[in-house]
């Protein structure tokens, strides 16, 4: 399938997949979907706290590189999982402009989250570590594992499948009590699917160019 590394609207940069007509983060803009998104709805909740977090889609690495800057900036211990069924080439994910648009001194770190190898932890500083799991999303069996998960599969327009009541109720397992779930996407197929799945939903304001997004929560 044909890839092209495109500019978003606030100058980030992701890839785009024509026949899909999909992208791998907002064409709105990569970077301030991703801190609207996973940081300001999901990470911050949690404070400075030692918590522990699940991507679904480890994709260009762009949400666990701003989680590791997080980390950095509040001194909160964080040990990050990502999940990635068909993982991006090292070069093509080298040829994202993050590290330059966020400001960060930091593209050797980013380099290095791509250069991890898969399946292995890793410590990338005293406050985060990071375990890049090759695996499809419906295999993933976790039990109160987790704290907070970062939702960012494809959309449901091209992968409904992984926007099923099945699929969170994975989600839903390897949440710990109280854990949150936070997605780009709202839909009220999905919302339905993760209220059958066992989580009270909320719509929050979505990032730039969305009206909505979803948060779920394992309130038990």
């Amino acid at each position: 399938m044909k890839r092209e590394i495109i500019k978003t609207n606030d100058g980030s940069t992701t890839i785009h997949l024509p026949e899909w007509n999909e992208s791998y983060h907002s064409k709105h803009g990569a970077i301030q979907e991703a801190y609207h998104v996973f940081i300001k709805n999901g990470l911050a909740l949690f404070e400075a706290k030692p918590i522990s977090v699940l991507e679904i889609g480890f994709g260009t690495g762009l949400n666990c590189f701003i989680t590791y800057l997080e980390s950095k900036k509040s001194n909160q211990v964080i040990d990050y999982v990502g999940v990635e069924a068909y993982p991006v080439v090292t070069d093509e994910a080298l040829q994202m402009n993050y590290p330059k648009e966020i400001n960060a001194n930091e593209s050797t770190i980013f380099e290095r989250l791509h250069e991890c190898q898969w399946e292995l932890q890793y410590v990338l500083s005293d406050n985060f570590t990071l375990t890049k799991r090759k695996q499809f999303f419906q295999d993933i069996q976790d039990v109160a594992a987790f704290d907070l998960i970062y939702f960012d599969a494809f959309g449901f327009r091209v992968q409904p499948e992984l926007w099923s009541e099945a699929i969170f109720a994975a989600m839903f397992k390897a949440l710990k009590p109280n854990g949150i779930l936070v997605t780009y996407a709202c839909r009220t197929s999905i919302k339905n699917a993760m209220l059958s799945a066992g989580f009270s939903v909320e719509k929050l304001p979505g990032a730039p160019g969305k009206r909505e997004m979803l948060r779920a929560t394992k309130a038990v």
